[in-house]
């Protein structure tokens, strides 16, 4: 009956033993699952800043473009170019 309850308590000792081990291996893996994904995530962040940086510089380019081709002078220069010219009030019908 000793020899009984010593290897009992001995199988218990081992189910313990692994379950810790399991137990521990997974916590491992649970950390290194958190830090590959907090690196990932930094990664992420860093090229939607580089992302950001560029398309806020190509809306200034864009901007920029806008206001030279919206520009009077260069209106009126392309158009006295096609032969346009400014009506003189004669030619002029105000529409009610």
């Amino acid at each position: 009956m000793k020899k009984e309850k010593v290897s009992k308590r001995r199988n218990f000792i081992v189910v313990i033993g692994v379950a810790l081990v399991v137990v521990f291996m997974a916590e491992l893996l649970v950390y290194a699952w958190c830090r590959v994904q907090y690196v990932r995530t930094g990664y992420q962040i860093t090229e939607a800043t580089a992302e950001n940086y560029r398309l806020k510089e190509l809306y200034r380019k864009l901007k920029l473009e806008e206001a030279r081709l919206r520009s009077p002078d260069r209106i009126i220069r392309i158009a006295r170019q096609r032969g346009l010219v400014i009506p003189d009030s004669k030619q002029m019908v105000v529409i009610p």
